[in-house]
């Protein structure tokens, strides 16, 4: 599988997380980026690739290919929200070694805002981009998504139903949902590719279940952000809602909220140039 971005990429091996793979671009200067994709059947390095591009170069920018996903190892385990923000917290602490701007996208909202709870040293500030956890509907029992997984992962059919999910029809479908217009074709193929991949099918499974996501994210995640600088930025998402959010942001002031209307959920996509001057503008403030 090629590379996401033109960029070195490198690995770190961890205890939990296993290998875990990062590209990184250490020409510029000042404050560390790191970011994160969001957790799908096929995400990578490559969902933030504008980002990446538009950033190497001006400062040090780091993304992460998350445990199961892009060149990151695959093996059958028990993927959990504390396993990505551990493996988040890795990279941080071994690799990039200074407070960091980080970056997350959707459910890895989460798991950055578990990092920056456990290393607060590590963390400059927290971008959340159609971050989950702020919709007025609950999750399932824990119970129930550790039976859902059950079944859905038994080995007599697990990897004919993924099959189904990373088809070219069904990723086509899906993303196309994240996008006004059509999804980039170079988006899609890489999709196709690093879904594709030996043991790709081991963490989305677990990601249908419901187990990575946090019960109760605002209070268990989200309002323990005191002090931390915290900008989310949600417009209209077609897999998750926001209703929770502006009571939070009124509530606690190191929180702030931009709509950077009309996106679903991939604003470097959509609207890269209105995202950099908003992003430029918060970090200015950090």
């Amino acid at each position: 599988m090629p590379d996401a971005v033109a960029a070195p990429r490198a690995q770190i091996r961890t205890e939990q997380a296993g290998r875990i793979a990062y590209y990184h671009d250490t020409r510029g200067q000042g404050r560390p980026l790191v970011l994160v994709h969001s957790i799908n059947a096929a995400p990578s390095t490559f969902e933030v690739k504008p980002l990446f591009e538009h950033y190497a170069g001006r400062r040090p920018v780091y993304s992460i290919d998350l445990p199961g996903f892009g060149h990151s190892e695959r093996s059958e385990r028990a993927y959990s929200a504390e396993l990505y923000a551990n493996a988040i917290r890795a990279l941080l602490e071994q690799v990039v070694q200074a407070p960091a701007d980080v970056l997350a996208l959707s459910l890895s909202a989460e798991f950055a805002a578990r990092a920056a709870l456990g290393s607060p040293a590590s963390v400059a500030s927290l971008v959340l981009i159609s971050p989950t956890g702020f919709s007025e509907r609950g999750l399932p029992p824990q119970l129930v998504g550790r039976a859902v997984h059950g079944l859905i992962g038994a080995r007599l059919w697990s990897q004919g139903l993924y099959d189904l999910v990373a088809s070219r029809r069904s990723i086509r479908h899906y993303l196309g949902k994240s996008f006004h217009g059509q999804p980039p074709q170079a988006l899609l193929d890489y999709a196709y590719a690093t879904s594709h991949q030996p043991g790709a099918r081991h963490a989305p499974l677990i990601f249908l279940s419901t187990l990575l996501f946090t019960r109760e994210a605002v209070a268990n995640l989200y309002a323990r952000l005191k002090t931390l600088p915290v900008l989310a930025i949600a417009d209209r998402d077609p897999y998750v809602t926001f209703e929770r959010l502006p009571d939070l942001v009124a509530r606690q002031s190191n929180w702030q909220q931009q709509r950077l209307a009309p996106h679903r959920g991939l604003p470097q996509w959509e609207r890269p140039e209105a995202l950099f001057a908003a992003l430029d503008d918060f970090w200015a403030g950090v």
